[in-house]
C-alpha cells in the first residue's frame, strides 16, 4: 500500500462520486478478510490505513481486565503495561512480512465488490431524491415493448409499456423527460421505474410552467389524466385575487400549451375547484352546462341534470368527459337531460329501493343460515317471495 493507491482512490472518488473514507473503509474490509482467510479467522484483528502515507498495519486487539478468561480476547494490565485501565483496548501489531502479495490478491476483489456496492447505493439515493419528479433521458432500446432509458448518460431506467403513452412513438436515441415512478433495489441493482402516462407528469409539468404553484399561491386539488388524450385538472387560488385558471393558463394559453406540446398534443382542462361538492361537480363537467346536481350521498351518486342540447357534450366522446369528471371529483356521475330528469329520478329511487330490499333478504339468508330453523310460530320468510327477490336480483346484477 502506497501514495499510488491512494491517488487511485481518489480518482475512482472523483469519476464515480465514491466517497474516499468510504473506498478506505473497504480497504480496510478487505485486508481483514486476507488476514483471517489466511493467518487464522479466529484472531480479533484489526487494519488501519495511513490516510497520508497508504501505509497499513494489522493489528491484533485484545481488551484489558483484571482476569483473563479468553488469551485471545482479553490481557492483563501486567501484560499491557502501566499506561492501560480495564476496559481499554490493547493493540498489538502482527503485520505478516508476506502479507502485502496475499492481500493485493484478496483485496481486490473485495474492493471491487465495495465500489459496486457502494455505487448501487449512490445510484439508488440520487434518484430516490428524484422520486415523484422528472427526469431527462435518451431511449436507448426496446425488450418486449418496454423501453429502456439511459439517465444521465449512464444509468439505465426501465419505461414499462403499461406506462407508455400508446399514441407516443419514441425512437432509439430520441430524448425523452419522464416521471419517476418508482426506485427500487434488485440483485442487479438499483431498477428506476418511469412513466409517461401518470397523473403526477401532468402535475410536475404545470409546477414547472406555472410560477404560482411552485409558490403555492395556486394548489392542485386533484388530476384525472387518460394519458394521450385527455386530463383535467381542479386548481384553487389561496390569495383572492389570484384567478387560478387564469394562472394556470398563462398569457393567450401559452403555460398550457407548452404542457400540451410536452405531452404530445393530450388536451388539459383546468377548472376551478369549489369547496361545495355540487359546484365542484358542475365545473368538472365542464365545457358543458350544469342545470343541477342532486347528491345521494349514502351510495355516492350525483344525479346531474343538463339540458337537452348539452346531454352528449357532457357525457363526452365515448363517455369521456363524464368519467374524468367522475374520477376528478370521487362521485359516481348519471347524467340525465331536463326533459328525463324526472322519469331517470324516479327510476333511480325504485332500483335503489329494490336494492335494499335484495339486501335485506341476502341478510336474512345469512341469518337464517347460521341459525336453528324457526320454532313453530314464529315468523317465517315465504318462498315464493325469497324466488322472486332472487330473480329481480339477477335482474339488476346482470344491467
Amino acid at each position: 500500500m502506497n501514495t499510488e493507491m491512494l491517488s487511485a482512490l481518489k480518482e475512482i472518488e472523483t469519476e464515480r462520486g465514491i466517497g474516499f473514507e468510504m473506498l478506505l473503509e473497504a480497504l480496510e474490509a478487505a485486508l481483514i478478510s486476507a488476514y483471517k482467510r489466511n493467518y487464522g479467522s479466529d484472531a480479533n484483528a484489526i487494519v488501519t490505513i495511513d490516510r497520508q502515507s497508504g501505509e497499513y498495519r494489522v493489528y491484533h486487539r485484545r481488551t484489558v481486565v483484571d482476569e483473563v478468561v479468553d488469551p485471545k480476547l482479553e490481557v492483563t494490565k501486567r501484560e499491557a503495561g502501566g499506561n492501560y485501565e480495564p476496559g481499554d483496548f490493547f493493540d498489538e501489531e502482527v503485520t505478516p512480512k508476506d502479507f502485502g502479495r496475499i492481500a493485493a490478491q484478496t483485496a481486490k476483489q473485495v474492493i471491487v465488490q465495495r465500489i459496486r456496492e457502494a455505487e448501487r447505493d449512490t445510484i439508488f439515493n440520487t434518484y430516490s431524491a428524484k422520486l415523484h419528479d422528472i427526469v431527462m433521458g435518451v431511449v436507448q432500446r426496446y425488450e418486449q415493448r418496454n423501453m429502456y432509458v439511459l439517465l444521465d448518460s449512464k444509468h439505465e431506467a426501465l419505461l414499462p409499456l403499461s406506462e407508455q403513452v400508446h399514441r407516443e412513438n419514441y425512437r432509439i436515441n430520441d430524448r425523452i423527460r419522464a416521471y419517476v415512478l418508482d426506485v427500487r433495489k434488485s440483485p442487479k441493482g438499483p431498477l428506476v421505474i418511469l412513466s409517461r402516462a401518470a397523473e403526477g407528469l401532468v402535475q410536475r409539468l404545470l409546477e414547472n410552467q406555472v410560477p404560482e404553484i411552485r409558490e403555492d399561491i395556486v394548489e392542485i386539488m386533484a388530476i384525472a389524466r387518460e394519458a394521450g388524450s385527455r386530463t383535467k385538472v381542479a386548481v384553487h387560488s389561496n390569495r383572492p385575487e389570484v384567478d387560478a385558471v387564469g394562472a394556470c393558463l398563462g398569457p393567450k394559453s401559452s403555460r398550457i400549451a407548452a404542457v400540451s406540446d410536452e405531452l404530445r398534443g393530450e388536451k388539459i382542462d383546468v377548472i376551478r375547484w369549489a369547496p361545495d361538492v355540487s359546484g365542484f361537480i358542475q365545473n368538472a363537467l365542464a365545457p358543458a352546462k350544469v342545470i343541477g346536481v342532486e347528491l345521494f350521498e349514502d351510495d355516492g351518486v350525483a344525479l346531474v341534470i343538463v339540458p337537452d342540447y348539452q346531454l352528449s357534450l357532457a357525457i363526452g366522446r365515448e363517455g369521456q368527459n363524464v368519467r374524468l369528471a367522475a374520477r376528478l371529483t370521487g362521485w359516481r356521475l348519471d347524467i340525465t337531460s331536463e326533459t328525463e330528469a324526472d322519469a331517470n329520478r324516479a327510476r333511480y329511487l325504485e332500483e335503489r329501493e329494490g336494492q335494499d330490499a335484495v339486501a335485506e333478504v341476502l341478510e336474512t339468508e345469512i341469518v337464517a343460515e347460521g341459525e336453528e330453523p324457526a320454532a313453530e310460530g314464529e315468523p317465517t320468510v315465504d318462498p315464493e317471495l325469497l324466488r322472486k327477490l332472487e330473480e329481480f336480483k339477477r335482474e339488476m346484477l346482470q344491467q
